[in-house]
């Protein structure tokens, strides 16, 4: 008995000895294993710094690692989400033998996914999203996995079948990457799936029914596809569904009636399909929606009283569709109901009378139906209204009073109906409305008796009504930028008191009884761009100071007394593009200078002037006989200087021509050097010595797919530049040296300035003006503020109005990019203008496709409506902080489409880059006003895109003084 004991105890001492052994063993494998795996990496911000081989088997307690606990060091865990790591994947990680969540998602891992993936037979949680992994998804099966994300990388090819082994699988996030194909049958098979989400793709072809038999799902998100056919009617079979989002792909058909049973549904998007027939009764029977959006598709019938029965509906979107009949009276006893979007539709009758009684309403817009009938008195009785949105209907009837004490409106939109009455005091006292449009209705009364008292007030019309009396006074207006009195009768003086309008962007006071003199205090408003004074009975002469107006750029005076000569300074406003001065009583000599080259015979008619030419039918200008004598000697004495002039000007072109295109044949590696130069500076400072000599390793400052660029100086110390060196300058063909040498003539205080070019048989080189303290935008931006974006948005946007309107023959930007922004130490922008038929690429090397606007990726031809679809992105890019191909952007085909889905659904949160988070409360109006102007530059017609002009216009419209106010996020919506 004794020696049996003896054995057992000498075989679990053995036994004893072989485990620790093997753990041994165990522990310094998976040591190799996470080693392996950090040599593969580059960690920026060290946060593996204690992942080192001196800690052995103390791994567990490395920056991201679990283990299961101290007995057992086996790796359970690694979560190393958002630590900006980036390199390839190595399969060592997925080596490790117990390990059960792996969570590398928000880095910047790149390549393929490795195969070694499917090996983890202990693996149960996989999160690889928000990456820049390639290539197509590995197929293999992992028996214990739940959950897979690979969403928001550059993943392509098809979706394997062989997922539908992955029997256990609970969610499949494979969103926003650029898989192709149709949705694999198999993956029915997932039986235990809850969540599904495979949008932002390029998936074609019909939803699988066989999703119907996935009971378990919750989740279903495949918008923004290219999916077609119908929605099954086996969707309607998943019982314990939540949300269900089909959004932006070419789904057909009818909603089904089945949808009607899907009792837990609390989310139904459907909108930006082509969807047709009328809402099925069955929705109707969906207790638990919270929002239904079925937006943009071409849904027609009524709206059905049965909507009452949604009595925990929030959001209500339905606008763009052919809805017909009234608006139910149902929706005004929906107690949630918040937001009621129901534009562009041809909806009749009146507005429920309760609306906005026993409702929490914030937001309004019922704008372009057919709506008659009153204003219903109750929409503010929430005490939140912040938007009401009403134009182009057949409202009539005065203004509620009770929207006189709405003290929440922001935003105000009744243009275009019928409305009669007057305005109330307590109306133009409103202290939060920022934007007020009641144009074109009938009402009347006078606006002068007192001041306008709104303080955030940026835009006012009130054109195209029966208002009386004189123009008003404003204070505490300092924000107010778009004025538009027009088409009234209002008579009087124009106040002095429009001088102090310091933001004053749009003066229209058109069509009025307007008498007296043009105060000259309307020459402080420095940032007028558009001026219309016509049609009125103004007298005097135009005020000097006009000229003295640094951006405007379109002047109406027409159809007045005015009187006098037209000052010759007027044309040398170099922003005036558009000049109206007939029907007055103007005499003397037309400037020949801007905006006045150009203009037209109608525009100047009806007055007495001289010294056109054929455009403008002038007769030109005779001097007195008296003055003969004079005149002929004064033009000898100028026709000598002219000569002597000449004669001086040849002997110095002969010897800028000896500068500028110089021959040289002292480096005889490259063969012999043309030089020309742009810069009278450049052309005396500047040798070919210099320019050969900057060329050197020290001197890089970046290296592209088009060449490399140096940093040089002339040998005087007088002069810095830069060079771009280009490869294989001898297969470069002379157009494109031709069109470099109109680039060189370009000057805009926005535009990179091309100072010369030269080449030889083997190579070419570009010299460029060297900028103090030059960054990329790409580099900085997310350290910007709002107000530094503001100053490049608008550099920007000026420099491509001068590029499409200035220049003859117009010149095309066709490649915009983050990195063909340079801003200088003061935030100046400048914008590199590519090199004529060579291709730009984004910093990641990938092509700028997100820039091109959808039809030139058909014609392959750049315009300028094209160029607006691009500098619409990078407006894009400016407001957001992200990348092109950020992983971050979602589950959207591209950026575009991620941003119309954050506009149209409020989520401003997702938008605004977090560099300026804590700013936007503050500058809140502004951010969707440009918002609202990059969705217009990105629009898929592209006749509906804003002209290079009216995009400077808006954005100085927009660009006002700060309000700090801050404003409740679901205003989003014009």
């Amino acid at each position: 008995m004794a020696r049996e004991i003896k054995i057992t105890f000498i075989f679990v001492i053995f036994l004893f000895f072989i485990s620790v052994n093997a753990a041994s063993n165990g522990m310094n494998d998976q040591l190799n294993l996470l080693l392996s795996f950090k040599a593969s990496l580059r960690d920026p911000l060290n946060f593996l710094s204690n992942w080192n081989s001196s800690t052995n088997s103390d791994y567990c307690n490395w920056y991201g690692i679990s283990c299961f606990n101290s007995l057992t060091p086996y790796v359970s865990r690694i979560e190393l989400s958002g630590k900006n790591i980036t390199g390839k994947l190595s399969r060592s990680l997925f080596l490790l033998p117990f390990v059960e969540n792996i969570n590398l998602s928000n880095n910047v891992f790149f390549g393929e996914l490795p195969m070694e993936m499917y090996t983890s037979l202990s693996l149960r949680h996989l999160n690889l999203s928000n990456n820049n992994f390639t290539g197509s998804i590995p197929y293999g099966s992992l028996p214990s996995l739940e959950t897979l994300d690979l969403s928001n990388n550059m993943l392509t090819g098809g979706i394997p079948p062989e997922l539908g082994l992955f029997s256990r699988l609970k969610v499949l996030d494979i969103g926003g990457n650029l898989l192709i194909g149709e949705i694999p049958n198999s993956i029915s098979n997932l039986q235990y799936l809850q969540f599904l989400t495979l949008a932002g793709n390029q998936l074609i072809g019909e939803i699988p029914p066989e999703l119907g038999q996935l009971k378990n799902l919750n989740w279903i998100y495949i918008g923004y596809n290219n999916l077609s056919g119908e929605i099954p009617k086996e969707l309607g079979y998943l019982s314990s569904l939540n949300h269900l989002d089909l959004v932006y792909n070419n789904l057909t058909g009818e909603i089904p009636s089945s949808l009607g049973n899907l009792h837990n549904l609390q989310y139904l998007f459907l909108y930006q399909n082509r969807l047709s027939g009328s809402i099925p009764r069955s929705v109707f029977n969906l207790r638990n929606l919270i929002s239904l959006d079925l937006s943009d598709n071409n849904l027609s019938g009524e709206i059905p009283e049965l909507i009452i029965q949604l009595k925990k509906l929030e959001i209500l979107h339905l606008f763009s569709n052919n809805f017909t009949g009234r608006i139910p009276r149902g929706v005004a006893f929906l107690p949630h109901l918040r937001v009621l979007q129901l534009w562009s539709n041809q909806l009749s009758g009146e507005i429920p009378r309760n609306l906005g009684i026993h409702n929490n309403l914030t937001a309004l817009d019922l704008s372009s139906n057919n709506l008659t009938g009153n204003i219903p008195e109750g929409l503010c009785s929430s005490g939140q209204l912040f938007k009401l949105i009403l134009f182009s209907n057949s409202l009539q009837g005065e203004i509620p009073e009770s929207l006189s004490y709405c003290r929440s409106l922001q935003r105000i939109r009744i243009q275009n109906n019928r409305l009669s009455g007057e305005l109330s005091p307590q109306f133009t006292k409103l202290p939060l409305v920022y934007y007020l449009d009641v144009s074109g209705n009938r009402i009347s009364g006078r606006i002068d008796h007192g001041k306008w008292d709104m303080p955030l007030l940026q835009m006012l019309n009130l054109a195209g009504n029966s208002f009386t009396g004189h123009l008003p006074e404003f204070i505490s207006s300092g924000k107010l930028d778009s004025l538009d009195l027009s088409e009234n009768h209002l008579s009087g003086y124009i106040p002095a008191s429009f001088g102090n309008l310091s933001e004053l962007m749009q003066l229209n006071l058109q069509r009025n009884q307007l008498s007296g003199s043009i105060p000259v205090e309307l020459s402080s408003c420095k940032k007028v761009v558009n001026l219309d004074l016509s049609g009125n009975q103004l007298t005097g002469q135009i005020p000097v100071g006009f000229s003295e107006m640094p951006v405007l750029s379109q002047l109406d005076l027409s159809e007045n007394r005015l009187s006098g000569q037209i000052p010759l300074s007027l044309g040398q406003i170099e922003s005036l593009v558009e000049v109206n001065v007939s029907h007055n009583n103007f005499h003397g000599i037309l400037p020949s200078t801007v905006a006045f080259l150009s203009i037209n015979a109608s525009s100047v008619a009806g007055n007495h002037l001289c010294g056109g030419d054929v455009i403008t039918g002038l007769p030109p200008c005779k001097a007195g006989r008296k003055h003969v004598t004079w005149l002929f000697i004064t033009s000898l004495v100028v026709a000598l200087v002219f000569l002597a002039a000449s004669i001086l000007f040849a002997l110095f072109i002969q010897r800028r021509k000896k500068v500028q295109s110089k021959k040289v044949d002292s480096y005889d590696q490259h063969g012999v050097w043309d030089l020309q130069f742009f810069d009278s500076k450049a052309s005396t400072a500047c040798s070919i010595g210099d320019i050969i000599s900057s060329m050197q390793e020290e001197n890089i400052i970046s290296r592209g797919k088009n060449g490399t660029l140096y940093k040089g100086k002339s040998s005087t110390k007088e002069l810095q530049f830069v060079v771009k060196e280009l490869t294989d300058g001898h297969s470069i063909s002379s157009s494109f040296w031709e069109e470099i040498g109109e680039r060189g003539k370009l000057r805009h205080p926005n535009i990179v300035k091309l100072i010369g070019i030269g080449r030889s048989e083997k190579n070419g080189f570009i010299i460029y003006e060297f900028i103090d303290y030059a960054k990329s935008l790409s580099n900085i931006l997310c350290d910007m503020t709002w107000e530094r974006r503001c100053k490049i948005i608008v550099g920007i946007a000026k420099a491509l109005q001068f590029l499409h309107f200035r220049c003859s023959p117009s010149v095309l930007v066709k490649n915009f990019s983050l990195e063909k922004v340079i801003v200088d130490g003061k935030d100046e922008p400048r914008l590199l203008l590519s090199l004529p038929g060579l291709v730009a690429s984004d910093s990641k090397g990938f092509l700028t496709s997100a820039y091109i606007a959808p039809e030139t990726r058909v014609t392959k031809e750049t315009t300028k409506k094209s160029d607006i679809y691009a500098f619409g992105v990078l407006l894009i890019q400016i407001l957001s902080g992200k990348d092109t191909a950020d992983a971050e952007l979602g589950m959207h085909y591209n950026m575009v489409d991620w941003a119309q889905y954050c506009y149209s659904e409020c989520h401003l949160d997702t938008w605004i880059d977090a560099a300026m988070k804590g700013y936007s409360s503050h500058y809140h109006n502004e951010i969707v006003e440009v918002m609202n102007l990059a969705l217009q530059c990105t629009a898929t017609d592209p006749m509906a895109r804003p002209c290079s002009s009216n995009v400077v216009k808006t954005l100085e419209s927009v660009l006002r003084s700060r309000s700090c106010v801050s404003l409740p996020k679901i205003s989003c919506n014009i």
